[in-house]
This record gives C-alpha cells, structure tokens and sequence, in this order.
C-alpha cells in the first residue's frame, strides 16, 4: 500500500535503509529479546512493570538495528570480499556511509531518551557502557581474535539494565545471568562465524571460528556445557521451580541438536545451528514465565 502512497525513489530508500538495519531479519532482535526478558522477570520475582517491558522491548529493537548500521559501516570495504555479505547496501553502493552513522546515532539517542525518560539513575549510567559496546564491537574483528566477546558483552549488557530498571538495583544473580548470556554469545556467534571461516581467512577478518580451528565444535560444546550449569546454578538462588527447569533442559537438548546439525561443519549447517539458538533462548522464557506465572 505505502507504494502506492509515496515516491518509487523514497520507497526504494525506505527498503534499503530496512535491509541495512536487518528489518527483514529479526534473529538478532530475537536473541537479544530473550535474555532480556529473563532479566526482567526475575528481576520482578514475578511479572514486570508494563513500562519497563514496553521500553526494553522497544530498547532492543532500536539498539540491535543501530548495531547492524555501525557494523555495516565499520564492515564497508571489507563485506565486498565475503559470499554473504558482498551485497549490503551500503558495501554495494546503494547508500551513503554517512547515512549509516546518521542511522547509528539517531536510534542510539531515542534509545537513551528512552531510558531518560522512564528509567531510573542506574539504567541511565548503565546505558553509557551498553552505547560504547555497540560501537566499538564491530572493529575488533581488525585487532582481536574474540570479536565474540565483544558482541557477548554487547548483547549481554541489557541484562544489567533491565534488572536495575525493574529492582533499581543489580545483584549476583543479575551477574551470573550477564555470564551465562555472554557464553551463550560466543556459542552462537562463533556457528556464525563458521560460515564465513573461508572468504574470512582470505581477506584477514578474525574471529573465534578461525581462533578455534579444528576444535570448534568442542570448544562450543564447553561454552554451551556452562551456560546450562549457570542456568542450573540461578535456578536455587532466584527459587525457581520444575518449568524453569524443563525450560533449561529444553535448551539443552537443542544445544546438542546444534552439535548434530554442524558435525561435518557445512556452511548450511552452521547456519541453521546459529538460528536454531532463538528456539533455545525461548524455551528458557517459556519456562520461567510460566513458573512466574504459577508462583
């Protein structure tokens, strides 16, 4: 409809700056929703405050698209020498590097005023770490061989903020979830790495895949081995009963299907392994909600 409502030219701007900031593909919103959400639930020790849940959810939105844009832009040259990447907007030509940055700090700023608004002080002063881990994730890939990390702790640092935005305060489970999730991270990230291993080898990207070699797989299993036993280990301490439990177990038999999909390490399978991990993050929501609910 809005095709027949504006100019073709800005219809055809409107779908490259969609595809800049993977509109077209929520995955990455997804897996940053879920352990969100775990943050804010358990933080509430119950359901969360209907402002909070708005704000987060909308955060996260926001956050993941500026991420995409700084990324891109940190990416431009370099995205023209990789199969999957070589036809981004912005590596292609079809927008501007400036509109990118443009892109990155506007949604950075509506997020911050966001947290102005309808936070407290501590999410605010948390937000600051949460802006310079969406910036500077995106270069580390030239200088480190963990730019997995950086992306954990990026994804990651909306659990802080949520828990202080909820319970005005962060506490040593708010820490442990933080761990988990960042394990988790570089789990997942690492299956996505896979699938670029090659065209990164060429052009001199780094990453964990290439920093792992042969023993990837195995080095993912431990990760995703003490992701579950930190979940285990929140379990007790936040009281947490059989469906949070079953939700754990969930994602831990997904994380073994992921072992399967991704056992002769096929560009497809690593792929579909990386995907796979928002079937993971949900059964874990799935279980704690419904204990919340219950309880």
């Amino acid at each position: 409809m809005l095709q027949n409502v504006m100019p073709a030219h800005v219809h055809q701007r409107l779908g490259e700056y969609a595809k800049l900031l993977r509109i077209d593909r929520p995955i990455g919103t997804l897996l940053l929703l879920w352990p969100t959400y775990w943050a804010l639930w358990l933080a509430a020790d119950g359901i969360p405050d209907v402002g909070n849940l708005i704000v987060f959810t909308l955060g996260v939105i926001f956050m993941r698209a500026a991420g995409c844009a700084i990324n891109d832009y940190a990416d431009r040259d370099w995205d023209r020498h990789v199969k999957r990447t070589k036809d981004r907007p912005l590596t292609a030509g079809r927008i501007d590097p400036w509109e990118a940055v443009a892109l990155f700090v506007g949604l950075c700023l509506v997020s911050f005023l966001m947290v102005v608004l309808f936070t407290n002080s501590l999410t605010l002063y948390l937000s600051f770490g949460g802006a310079l881990l969406a910036f500077i994730y995106p270069f580390m890939k030239r200088y480190t061989h963990l730019p997995q990390l950086f992306l954990g702790a990026a994804f990651s640092w909306a659990i802080p903020m949520a828990w202080a935005a909820q319970a005005n305060e962060v506490s040593q489970l708010t820490w442990l979830l933080f761990t988990a999730n960042v394990l988790w991270t570089v789990a997942y990230d690492t299956f996505y790495a896979m699938v670029d291993r090659d065209d990164d080898l060429k052009v001199g990207i780094k990453s964990t895949a290439i920093l792992f070699g042969e023993a990837d797989r195995t080095i993912i299993a431990t990760l995703q081995v003490m992701v579950v036993i930190i979940l285990l280990m929140i379990g007790p301490r936040a009281e947490l009963g059989f469906f949070y439990y079953l939700g754990v177990a969930g994602m831990a038999g997904l994380f073994v299907y992921q072992q399967l999909l991704t056992r002769d390490r096929s560009r497809e399978g690593c792929f579909k392994a990386f995907l796979n991990n928002n079937w993971a993050g949900l059964a874990v929501f799935v279980g704690l909600l419904i204990d919340r609910l219950l309880n």
